[in-house]
C-alpha cells in the first residue's frame, strides 16, 4: 500500500529533484507545453498547477512565494500578467497530458504535457502583433476600411450647413492645373534639328566624286576620237602617195 508516499522519487535526491522540476516548470512557462516522461509530466502538473493558483491573486506575497521555485524574471512576469488573467474564473486542472508511445532505446513511456486553451490564447496574441508576414495583407485591408468607416461617421456626424458649404466649393485637383510643355521635349527638337545637317552632309560630299568620274570619261572619249581622226588621215594619206606613185612611173 501507498501510505504516506506523497510524490514520485524519481530515481534522484530531493535536491536534484526539485531542481529539475523548477527547471521544467520555467520550460513550461516560457513555452505553453513540453514533452517528457510520463511520471515526470505527473509530478511537474502538480508542481506547475500550484504555481498558476499563485498567479490568480497577484500580490506582493504570491509574487514572492512564485518566485521561490520560478527563478526566471521573464517567466515569473508572464506567469502573473498573462497565465494568472487566462485562469481566472477556471477553478483547476490549467494542464493536460497527452501520451505519445514508448522511446526508443529503454522504452520510457512519453507523454506531452500542455496549457489548456494556449490556442486560444496565441490566436490573440497573433492578432495583437500583426501574425504572421503572409497575413500583413489583409491587415492592411483591414486598416483601409476602418479608416473609410471612420471617415464616413465623421461626414454623419457634422452638421447639414457644413455638408452644404463643402458640395458647393469647387473642387481642386492636379487635374485642374493647366499643363505646362515639359522641358523634356525642347531637347528633342534640338535633336531632331540638329540631326538633319547630318543627313545633307553626305550628299555634298558625293556631289564632288562625280566630277572626277566624268572628267575621265570625257578624256576616253576624246582618245578615242583622236584616234579615229588619226587613223582616217592615216588612211587618206596613204592613198594619196599610192596614186602618185603610178603616175611618177608613167
Amino acid at each position: 500500500m501507498r501510505h504516506r508516499m506523497d510524490h514520485r522519487k524519481l530515481g534522484r535526491t530531493s535536491e536534484h529533484r526539485i531542481a529539475m522540476l523548477r527547471n521544467q516548470a520555467v520550460s513550461l512557462v516560457r513555452h505553453d507545453r513540453l514533452q517528457t516522461t510520463l511520471e515526470k509530466a505527473k509530478e511537474l502538473r502538480r508542481f506547475v498547477e500550484k504555481l498558476i493558483t499563485l498567479a490568480k491573486k497577484d500580490t506582493l506575497t504570491s509574487r514572492r512565494n512564485a518566485a521561490k521555485d520560478i527563478h526566471d524574471p521573464a517567466a515569473l512576469k508572464k506567469l502573473f500578467s498573462d497565465l494568472g488573467p487566462l485562469y481566472a474564473q477556471r477553478p483547476g486542472g490549467y494542464t493536460r497530458i497527452i501520451k505519445l508511445g514508448t522511446r526508443r532505446g529503454d522504452g520510457a513511456q512519453m507523454a506531452l504535457i500542455e496549457l489548456v486553451d494556449r490556442e486560444a490564447k496565441k490566436e490573440d496574441a497573433g492578432k495583437g502583433k500583426g501574425g504572421k508576414k503572409s497575413a500583413a495583407k489583409p491587415s492592411k485591408k483591414k486598416a483601409e476600411a476602418a479608416a473609410e468607416e471612420m471617415e464616413a461617421e465623421a461626414t454623419a456626424e457634422e452638421p447639414a450647413e457644413e455638408q452644404a458649404e463643402k458640395a458647393s466649393k469647387p473642387k481642386t485637383g492636379k487635374a485642374a492645373k493647366p499643363k505646362t510643355p515639359s522641358k523634356k521635349a525642347e531637347p528633342a527638337e534640338k535633336k531632331t534639328a540638329k540631326a538633319e545637317p547630318k543627313k545633307a552632309a553626305p550628299k555634298k560630299k558625293a556631289e564632288p566624286a562625280k566630277k572626277p568620274a566624268e572628267k575621265k570619261a570625257a578624256t576616253k572619249d576624246e582618245a578615242v576620237e583622236k584616234k579615229e581622226t588619226a587613223g582616217k588621215s592615216g588612211a587618206g594619206d596613204a592613198g594619196e602617195t599610192a596614186g602618185k606613185e603610178p603616175a611618177e612611173e608613167k
